[in-house]
C-alpha cells in the first residue's frame, strides 16, 4: 500500500515539477484498519505553489492514469483525499484544488473535508513525505464534534432507513458504534476497534448485526457475492435504525451537561 501512495506522491510531483510541500496519510491506513475491498487509502497532498488550471487537470484523472498502467494493482483507485497548496491549504481560500472522491472527482475552489476529517487530521495523520507541519491543521472542539455526529445522524434517519445490497449498508452500523464512541471519549478510532468496543460495552441491545458486520468488513472480498448476504443487506434499514435509536439516546445524554446550567437559571427566574 504504501509503495503504492508512494508512487502516487511522485506521479503529482511529475505534474506540478517540484517535490510535494508535504504528504499526510490518515484514516483506516493509519490505524491499521484498511481492508482490501472496503477501504478508501485517503491522502492529503500538500504542493509547495498553487495549482494551474493545465496542472489541475492533469491531476483530475491521474489515479485512473495510475490504475491503467498497473491493472494489477487495486490500490490506485480506491485514493481519495484532496490535492492543494499548502499555504491556500492554511488560509482556507483556495484558487483552486483537485478533489478525489468515492464517486468523482472534480477541481473546486473549496475545501470538501467534514469535520472527522478535519479532526483525524489534527490529531492522527501520519506526514510520509516533505515538511510534518502540525500547524497546518485545526483540531476541532468539543461542540463541533457533537455537531457534527449530530448532522450524520441526520443523514442515518434520512438516508438508511432502507438498505441495498451493497456490502456498504452494513457499514452504517460502523458508523454509530464510532459516532457512540465520539461522543463519550470525544476522539475518533477505527470503525473496526469503535465495533469492538461497543461489543465489549453492549452498546447495542441485538449485537448480533453488529458482529456479521465485523466479519464482512474483515472479509468483503468472501461475502460480496453471496445472495444470501445481499438480502441480509437489503432488509438491513430497521436495524440500522434500531442502532440509530441508541445513538439518539447518546446525543441526548451528550446535550444534557449544557442544558442543565440554562434549566437551573430559568427555574430561578420563575
Amino acid at each position: 500500500m504504501l509503495n503504492t501512495v508512494q508512487k502516487v506522491i511522485d506521479a503529482v510531483s511529475a505534474v506540478t515539477g517540484e517535490a510535494p510541500h508535504s504528504a499526510w496519510l490518515y484514516g483506516s491506513a493509519v490505524w491499521q484498519d484498511l481492508q482490501p475491498g472496503w477501504s478508501d487509502i485517503d491522502l492529503l497532498i500538500l504542493t509547495a505553489s498553487p495549482l494551474t488550471e493545465e496542472q489541475a487537470q492533469r491531476l483530475l484523472k491521474l489515479r485512473q492514469e495510475l490504475a491503467e498502467k498497473e491493472p494489477e494493482n487495486p490500490h490506485f483507485r480506491t485514493c481519495e483525499g484532496i490535492i492543494a497548496c499548502a499555504d491556500e491549504y492554511r488560509s482556507g481560500d483556495f484558487s483552486r484544488l483537485v478533489y478525489w472522491g468515492t464517486t468523482g472527482e472534480r477541481i473546486t475552489d473549496r475545501c470538501p473535508q467534514d469535520t472527522f476529517t478535519a479532526f483525524q487530521l489534527a490529531r492522527y495523520a501520519r506526514c510520509i513525505a516533505g515538511t510534518e507541519d502540525r500547524s497546518l491543521f485545526a483540531e476541532p472542539d468539543r461542540a463541533e464534534m457533537t455537531a457534527a455526529v449530530q448532522t450524520h445522524y441526520e443523514a442515518i434517519r434520512k438516508f438508511a432507513g432502507q438498505t441495498d445490497e451493497s456490502l456498504y449498508s452494513c457499514g452504517w452500523l460502523l458508523d454509530i458504534a464510532r459516532c457512540i464512541y465520539t461522543l463519550r471519549y470525544n476522539d475518533i478510532v477505527s470503525k473496526t476497534w469503535a465495533s469492538l468496543w461497543a461489543k465489549e460495552l453492549h452498546v447495542f441491545p441485538d449485537e448480533e448485526p453488529l458482529l456479521k458486520t465485523l466479519e464482512i468488513r474483515r472479509h468483503p472480498l468472501q461475502y460480496k457475492d453471496r445472495e444470501d448476504v445481499k438480502q441480509w443487506l437489503k432488509d438491513l434499514g430497521p436495524t440500522v435504525q434500531q442502532y440509530a435509536d441508541v445513538l439518539e439516546q447518546e446525543l441526548q445524554k451528550a446535550a444534557a451537561p449544557e442544558e442543565e446550567p440554562r434549566r437551573a437559571a430559568e427555574a430561578q427566574l420563575t
